[in-house]
């Protein structure tokens, strides 16, 4: 499967992640598609569990999927799909200069970082760009969690 187009939810009938292709509706349900023990298999999930895979792995070679919790340089956020790309929301103010500055740091080169500074908000590929990542891995981003298991996580940050 290319991880791009992957979708993962938790299942209807117990609530475990499965992965697949978004198949689509059908009476009101939402189905994914994909393959278990080498078998075609069509499961039903939770619509409001749906995340897209972002096509990228963190700095652990773990797939980042939207609603993930990430950490970068110690500040913890969640992916989310924003205008046509996926990236780092935040939910208190970020002191950008400072994400700024490890640039040199852990590259050795003076990119200039430009993060939607209003709305707390980073591009993935803003990152992998800045800090010159390859073989679609971001080196900087770890992820830690996501927004349906592991909600305390994001708690500690608002804090």
């Amino acid at each position: 499967m290319e991880d791009r187009y992957l979708f993962k939810a938790k299942r209807i009938d117990n609530g475990e992640w499965v992965r697949g292709y978004l198949y689509g509706i059908w009476e009101k349900r939402y189905i994914l598609w994909g393959m278990t023990n080498d078998v075609p298999n069509m499961i039903e999930v939770d619509p409001s569990t749906i995340c897209q895979c972002t096509g990228l792995k963190d700095k652990n070679g773990n797939l980042i999927w939207e609603n993930d919790i990430v950490e970068l340089f110690g500040h913890r956020g969640t992916i989310k799909y924003v205008c046509g790309g996926f990236g780092i929301g935040y939910r208190k103010n970020i002191d950008w200069e400072e994400i700024q500055s490890n640039i040199m740091r852990v590259t050795g080169c003076e990119n200039i970082l430009y993060a939607c500074e209003n709305d707390n908000y980073i591009s993935l590929w803003e990152i992998y760009w800045n800090f010159n990542d390859e073989d679609d891995s971001v080196d900087t981003v770890e992820v830690i969690g996501n927004v349906f298991d592991n909600k305390e996580l994001l708690e500690s940050e608002e804090k």
